[in-house]
């Protein structure tokens, strides 16, 4: 196979660049790395790469794939390669949370630390590891997907094809002689597929039929094309560096418009059929997961690329980015998938492969209050009801139903010097700790009692609950209400919870009386859809309180300027006294400064923590 790679073309090309192929060329020795001994691989220096810099883009992209394929295969037992490249608000967040593992008595505490620079070489010292290399086409985006699907189900690293010198191709075909076992090329370079959805159907055939990929996982990462414009979301947001934890789990990896009145934006003159390939795609995942498991897909509708009216996409879909966000959800929502939602521009993530071992308690118990204690803080008058003439607000902390958001974003907002002394209920995935858990025993370890936390949009997972209740739309499928709560109950035990904040039900339909009991079973003492079935405010499920709410957040930064769009939307029920206010990232800082505003227009507002809240809203329905 090797003898073939060499054509004479490619000979008389690399004598007129004059570098000669070097085939034998014995790379110098790997550093000793001993048996359980950690890597790092440094790979700040690619931040400074521009999108101005096309050849650098391509290294850039080239040189991510092959680092994080690698570390997929390599943390799939246990953690042995960690990456550092991904920053945010002036902090090397795979730093900050290297530092709070390493030390006397943490997890990391007496393990070697080797520290690399150049994937390749890192690439050496794993070779036993590797079975060999995937390559995939440049000129048809959609291989480099496929390529991190056969990554991870065949243990090979993914390589696009290059044979210009200093290429990853050429520094492992020709200089090392790794053997390539998966061509998605041809191997002269000419293309093996010839349009966006060939590569889909082949890996569909290949490796979900087949069984070769799991049914439990799932990655929506944007392809090569990113390439054609990647300073749209930030030069981090290639997304590759995500791809890890999906090869380590040998998921699916796949990057497809929602819609079907239109051609997809990536592939404008090949027709309307992302839909199908995406319902075929989890067609065969619903099948190897029979029914009662759930896929975590990983990533969300590139909108800033493609898929999305946004200013910066080149080929403009006619439906808005929270639209595209809606209709994907609904779509994964029809064949038991959640999304685990990896957005723009906060959507780059490193290690979670290497995260996954982190060692977790087996519960993280919260306290809820009782009714004599609201009664001792006047909240309840001493016959048990709630008082007439207050208002009271809940402060729901999000939007953390990604582990991506939390892994970039908590460093700065959970180190804030105000947290503590404002009530905040953290609206955080429980399921974002398959991929971040030492984010979340950070901070259950080190929370305040100001510091509640509630299960983010929409329980453990961002799906709509409303599509999993027969007839279901779009998939015709049994009920997958009953599998939905059996999988909600074991992450709601682990991490105490009882309360599911922000229910999404985007373009599915909301959830009827019956749908809302199972989650009764799993979340009795609130939910907060966006749809209800009596169009009311508010209504008593089982004794779970059920709350609507709007999904319109506060996100004015000047407090001021949130304060008055606050107050004025607690204006607009005047008869029904209570509210709550959705937050995006803001800090505790900002927080504390909101409610004093609040408070102070008004001494009847009255600004709650979570379980004081959900407790009053149902002492007020059961009225």
């Amino acid at each position: 196979m090797a003898g073939t790679k060499l054509n004479i073309g490619l000979a008389l090309l690399l004598l007129f660049l004059g570098c000669q192929p070097t085939v034998n060329f014995k790379p110098a020795d790997p550093p000793e790395v001993g048996e359980g001994d950690i890597v790092i691989l440094d790979m700040n220096r690619w931040r400074e790469v521009t999108a101005r810099d096309s050849i650098g883009v391509v290294r850039l992209w080239e040189t991510m794939h092959l680092a994080a394929t690698l570390q997929g295969i390599v943390n799939r037992d246990e953690p042995r390669l960690y990456i550092k490249y991904i920053t945010a608000n002036n902090i090397n967040v795979d730093d900050f949370w290297w530092d709070k593992c390493v030390g006397e008595g943490k997890w990391l505490d007496g393990r070697k630390v080797v520290t690399m620079y150049d994937p390749v070489k890192v690439l050496d010292v794993f070779k036993d590891k590797v079975e060999g290399l995937v390559v995939y086409d440049p000129k048809i985006a959609s291989t480099s997907n496929v390529a991190s699907t056969v990554a991870g189900a065949d243990n090979l690293v993914a390589v696009r094809y290059d044979p210009r010198p200093g290429s990853i191709y050429t520094r492992l075909v020709y200089e090392r002689d790794y053997p390539i076992k998966v061509w998605l090329v041809n191997e002269d370079g000419t293309s093996k597929f010839h349009t966006k959805l060939e590569p889909y159907r082949w890996a569909v055939d290949n490796y979900l039929k087949t069984g070769k990929c799991s049914g439990e996982t799932a990655a929506y990462y944007i392809d090569q094309y990113w390439m054609t414009a990647p300073g749209n979301a930030g030069m981090n947001h290639h997304q590759l560096t995500n791809h890890d934890y999906f090869v380590a789990k040998k998921g699916f990896f796949f990057d497809l418009s929602p819609w079907d009145d239109e051609p997809a934006s990536d592939a404008p003159t090949e027709g309307n059929g992302d839909r199908a390939m995406f319902q075929s795609i989890f067609s065969e995942i619903y099948r190897l997961n029979g029914g009662t498991k759930f896929c975590h897909v990983g990533g969300f509708a590139p909108w800033a690329h493609k898929y999305s009216n946004n200013s910066r996409v080149v080929y403009k879909s006619k439906h808005e980015a929270a639209q595209t966000e809606w209709e994907t959800v609904k779509l994964l929502s029809a064949y038991n998938a959640y999304k685990d939602a990896d957005a723009a521009s906060l959507g780059a993530m490193a290690n979670a492969s290497f995260w996954q071992h982190y060692p977790l308690k087996s519960e993280y118990p919260q306290k809820w209050v009782t009714r004599e204690e609201l009664k001792a803080r006047g909240l309840l008058t001493s016959s048990g009801k709630v008082p007439t003439g207050k208002k009271f607000v809940l402060f729901y902390v999000g939007d953390y139903d990604a582990a991506a958001w939390i892994y970039q974003q908590l460093p700065m907002l959970w180190e804030d010097s105000a947290r503590g002394s404002v009530p905040m209920m953290w609206s955080i995935n429980p399921s974002l700790d398959r991929r971040a858990p030492m984010v979340m025993d950070y901070i259950r370890s080190t929370a305040t009692d100001a510091d509640y936390f509630a299960a983010g949009d929409n329980g453990a997972g961002y799906l709509n609950p409303g599509m999993l209740e027969e007839p279901r739309p779009v998939s015709g499928l049994p009920s997958g209400v009953a599998a939905w709560a059996a999988h909600n109950k074991a992450y709601f035990q682990r991490w105490g919870l009882s309360v599911t904040g922000f229910v999404i039900d985007g373009n599915g339909p909301g959830m009827s009386v019956e749908g809302m009991k199972s989650y009764a079973t799993f979340s009795p003492n609130g939910i907060g859809p966006q749809k209800l079935p009596n169009g009311g405010n508010a209504m008593l499920v089982d004794g779970m309180p059920v709350l609507r709410c709007s999904g319109a957040s506060v996100g004015e930064e000047r407090i001021e300027d949130a304060g008055i769009k606050a107050v004025s939307m607690l204006s607009q029920h005047p008869e029904f006294p209570f509210y709550w206010i959705r937050t995006i990232l803001k800090s505790p800082t900002w927080h504390k400064g909101v409610k004093e505003y609040i408070e102070a227009q008004n001494s009847n507002y009255i600004v709650l923590d979570g379980p004081s809240y959900f407790e009053l809203l149902r002492c007020y329905l059961e009225e």
